[in-house]
C-alpha cells in the first residue's frame, strides 16, 4: 500500500464528483422533456425516429404497458442476436471465416448481452465475426444500458408524481437515453480511446513471425475495439472484444485509458444520484444516496487493497515487501503496467457497478480480496451498480429503509410525502428475495450434480467460489468472473442463460409495479415525525439496512468458501 495509490484514488473520485453533478442535471432535463443544448442537433433526429417508428411521444404508458413494451422490446432483441451468432458464416465481415455460434453457447450470449450483463463464456477473439461484434454485441450494449436507464427514471417519476397514472413512454425514454446520453459520451471516449492506442479498423488478423519460433506465426487479433469498448464500460456491459478484456493492451494500453474506463464506469450510476433528487424535488435525498454508495464503494476499495498489498503467507523466504524497486504483495493475475492499487480500484468499480469488465484476473487474487469482489456483487450492485439498474435497486432499499424507520418510531412509513404500504413493501421483498434464490439453488445443485462440477479447475472451497461466483454474476447481471471455471458446457450455458434472464425481468416487474403503486399517491407535506431521507442518519441506516439484509444472507455460502480458503491457506493448504 503505497501514498501513490491512495492519491490515485483521491483523484479518481474527485474527478467522479466534478463531472456527475453537470451530467446528472442534463439527463434530469432530458428525461423531463425541457430544453438542452444538444435539442438544435438532436432534436430534429429524435423527431425523424418517432416517425420512422411510428411513436406517438406524447402518449405515456401505465406501468404494465411499460413493463409489456420494455419485455417485449429486449425479446425481440434477444432473438435477432441469437440469429446473428448462429448465421454469422454467411453475413458480412467476416475476415477469419468463423464458423456460426453453436446453439447453447448462442443462447448464454443472446441472453448475457440482452440483460447487460455481457457473460462471455468463449474467446471472442476466435469466436464472433465483426459484424457480431458490432451489430449483434455492441448494439446490445447501447440498448440494455438505455433499458435500464429508462426503468430507473420510470421509478423517479413514480416517486416524484402525484395522483398519475403512468410513468412515461419505455420508446421515448430508450431512445432518448441513447440519442442524447450515451451516443455522445461513448463517441468522444471512442474517439479519446483511438488516440491513445486502441485499436479500431476492420482489417484481417496478422501473421507475425516471432524471433523464438520463426516457423510458427503468432497471429494477433485485431478489429473494431474502440468503438465497443467505450460503449462497454460506459453502459457497463463489461463484454471484452479480447478474451482478457481490459488487461489486453489493445483494449486498454495506458495508465490514461486505464483511469478513463474505470471513471466511464460510474459515471453514469453517480450522476443519475443526482437526477433522482433534481426530479424529485429533494436534491438532499439523491446526495444522500450518493453518500451510502460512496461508503460501501470506500470499503471495498480499501479491502481490496489491503489484501492483495499482503505478502503471501506461504512464500517463505521471498521478499515480499513493497518498495521503490518492487510492488510487492499479490502480483499473480495482475498487469505490471497497473499494479495492484489500479487492479483494487477497477475490481472495485467493475463488481459494484454491473460492469464486469477486468484489468485483472479475480480469480488469481488471494481469497480474501476475492471474497470482496464477490460481495459486492452480493450486495445486489446498488453501490452505483449498472446504468439504472444499480439506482432502482438502491431504491428498493430506500423503501425497505423507511419501511423499518417507520416501524422503529410506531409511526406509517413516508418517502417524499407518500405513505408506504403493504404493497409496496410487498413488491420490494419479492425484488430483494429473487435474486439470494436464484444464486443460492442454482449454486447448490451444481455442486450436486456431475454437469456442474466438470466445471471447475479447484477443488476444495476456491471450487466452490467458482460456481458461487459464476451464478452471482449471472443473477447480478455483472458478467466477471473467476475465470478458473469453464463455463462453455451445455448446463452452465443454459443454465445461466436463464439466471441472467430472471435476475433481470422478474425483479424488474415488481419493481415497475411498485412504480405504478407510488405514482397513484397523493402527497403529504412532512411532519415532525417524519424521518429524513436527505440526512446522514437516513444514509446511516440505509447502509445498514443493505448490510444487514444482504450481505448478511450470503454469509454461510461465503464462510464455505473464501473465508474458509483464508483460514485453510494460513493453515498451510492449498486449492
Amino acid at each position: 500500500m503505497t501514498t501513490n495509490g491512495w492519491l490515485q484514488f483521491l483523484l479518481y473520485f474527485a474527478v467522479l464528483v466534478l463531472l456527475m453533478r453537470p451530467l446528472g442535471i442534463y439527463m434530469a432535463r432530458v428525461f423531463e422533456g425541457q430544453r438542452t443544448f444538444a435539442d438544435p442537433i438532436l432534436k430534429p433526429l429524435e423527431k425523424l425516429l418517432y416517425r420512422l417508428c411510428g411513436i406517438n411521444a406524447d402518449v405515456e404508458m401505465n406501468w404494465r404497458e411499460y413493463t409489456s413494451a420494455m419485455l417485449l422490446f429486449s425479446f425481440v432483441s434477444l432473438v435477432l442476436t441469437y440469429v446473428i451468432e448462429r448465421t454469422q458464416f454467411h453475413l458480412p465481415w467476416n475476415p477469419q471465416g468463423f464458423g456460426g455460434v453453436p446453439p447453447a453457447l448462442a443462447w448464454n450470449t443472446a441472453a448475457s448481452f440482452t440483460t447487460n450483463t455481457n457473460w462471455q463464456a468463449y474467446v471472442p477473439e476466435i469466436t464472433m465475426s465483426y459484424f457480431t461484434q458490432m451489430v449483434g454485441l455492441a448494439y446490445h450494449n447501447f440498448l440494455s444500458a438505455a433499458v435500464g436507464i429508462a426503468v430507473a427514471i420510470a421509478l423517479v417519476r413514480g416517486i416524484a408524481r402525484r395522483q398519475a397514472k403512468t410513468l412515461g413512454n419505455f420508446w421515448v425514454d430508450t431512445t432518448r437515453a441513447i440519442l442524447y446520453v450515451l451516443g455522445p459520451i461513448s463517441l468522444v471516449l471512442a474517439c479519446v480511446l483511438v488516440e491513445q492506442g486502441v485499436v479500431q479498423n476492420l482489417k484481417p488478423y496478422v501473421q507475425a513471425q516471432t524471433v523464438e519460433h520463426a516457423s510458427q506465426p503468432q497471429t494477433i487479433a485485431r478489429g473494431p475495439v474502440a468503438s465497443q469498448e467505450a460503449i462497454k464500460m460506459l453502459g457497463t456491459n463489461g463484454g471484452g472484444f479480447f478474451n482478457t478484456n481490459s488487461a489486453h493492451p489493445f483494449e486498454n494500453p495506458t495508465p490514461l485509458t486505464n483511469f478513463l474506463e474505470i471513471l466511464a464506469i460510474f459515471l453514469i450510476p453517480a450522476a443519475l444520484t443526482v437526477t433522482l433528487g433534481r426530479m424529485t424535488g429533494s436534491p438532499g435525498h439523491g446526495w444522500a444516496v450518493f453518500a451510502c454508495m460512496t461508503l460501501l464503494f470506500a470499503v471495498a476499495v480499501v479491502s481490496i487493497y489491503w489484501a492483495e498489498s499482503r505478502p503471501h503467507p506461504l512464500l517463505h523466504g521471498v521478499d515480499q515487501r513493497t518498495t521503490a524497486l518492487q510492488a510487492g504483495g499479490n502480483q499473480e493475475g495482475k498487469e505490471v503496467r497497473f499494479g495492484i492499487a489500479d487492479t483494487a480500484l477497477f475490481a472495485a468499480a467493475t463488481t459494484d457497478a454491473s460492469c464486469g469488465a477486468v484489468n485483472g484476473m479475480h480469480d488469481s487474487f488471494t481469497p480474501l480480496g476475492g471474497m470482496v469482489v464477490l460481495a459486492n456483487i452480493m450486495l445486489g450492485e446498488i453501490v452505483f451498480g449498472g446504468v439504472g439498474s444499480g439506482l432502482y435497486g438502491m431504491l428498493i432499499y430506500v423503501v425497505l429503509s423507511v419501511f423499518i424507520a417507520g416501524l422503529m418510531v410506531g409511526r406509517t412509513p413516508e418517502y417524499l410525502g407518500k405513505k408506504i404500504e403493504a404493497f409496496d413493501v410487498k413488491m420490494a421483498m419479492l425484488y430483494v428475495l429473487i435474486f439470494p434464490l436464484l444464486i443460492l439453488v442454482l449454486t447448490a445443485v451444481s455442486i450436486l450434480c456431475p454437469a456442474g462440477l466438470s466445471g471447475i479447475t479447484n477443488l476444495g472451497p476456491h471450487g466452490l467460489s467458482q460456481i458461487l461466483y459464476a451464478f452471482t454474476s449471472a443473477a447480478g447481471n455483472n458478467g466477471s468472473a473467476f475465470a478458473g471455471i469453464n463455463a462453455n458446457t451445455n448446463w452452465f450455458n443454459i443454465s445461466l442463460g436463464f439466471t441472467m434472464l430472471a435476475g433481470r425481468f422478474l425483479m424488474m416487474v415488481p419493481m415497475l409495479a411498485l412504480a405504478g403503486h407510488l405514482a397513484l399517491k397523493k402527497s403529504a407535506p412532512p411532519s415532525p415525525g417524519t424521518f429524513p431521507v436527505n440526512s446522514s442518519l437516513f444514509t446511516v441506516l440505509l447502509t445498514g439496512v443493505i448490510l444487514i439484509v444482504g450481505a448478511l444472507t450470503f454469509f454461510p455460502a461465503l464462510s464455505l468458501g473464501p473465508i474458509l480458503e483464508h483460514l485453510q491457506m494460513h493453515n498451510g493448504v492449498l486449492f
